[in-house]
């Protein structure tokens, strides 16, 4: 029996996530929702920090805002999917903005979901959930 229970043990796979936002309550509020839900976190707080935490390695997913300064949601999008290290990373925005001109500008860089501030907690871990298995 112990011999299964390790078994069991070695395969859960803890998923990181990479959060991107400037606003450090945001961070925060995420980084506590995903960690309670058993994910490992990984905060930057904008794109240029975000590429540099990428540099340290990949997560199963980002999590980015739109709206940030040196490097806005958009461009760290569009540097993501122009490497072939991460190119196939999942990646969600959040964002206070709900603009769906802006929403297709996002999906056309290679946003791959949409959640608008402020979030509901179990609709960001349900949604985390499916785009990173």
């Amino acid at each position: 029996m112990a011999r299964a229970q390790h078994e069991e043990n070695e395969a859960i796979v803890v998923k990181t996530i990479l959060a991107v936002d400037d606003s450090k309550t945001i961070l925060s509020m995420v980084t506590q929702t995903l960690e309670r839900a058993g994910y490992t976190t990984l905060q930057a707080e904008d794109g240029i920090h975000g590429l540099e935490v990428l540099e340290g390695g990949a997560p199963d997913l980002v999590i980015t805002d739109i709206n940030m300064p040196r490097l806005d949601g958009f461009g760290f999008i569009e540097r993501i999917r122009r490497s072939e290290r991460y190119r196939a990373i999942p990646i969600l925005v959040l964002t206070t903005e709900n603009d769906p001109q802006k929403r297709e500008r996002a999906r056309k860089a290679g946003a791959t979901g949409w959640i608008v501030k402020p979030f509901d907690a179990a609709k960001l871990v349900d949604a985390v959930g499916r785009l990173s298995s």
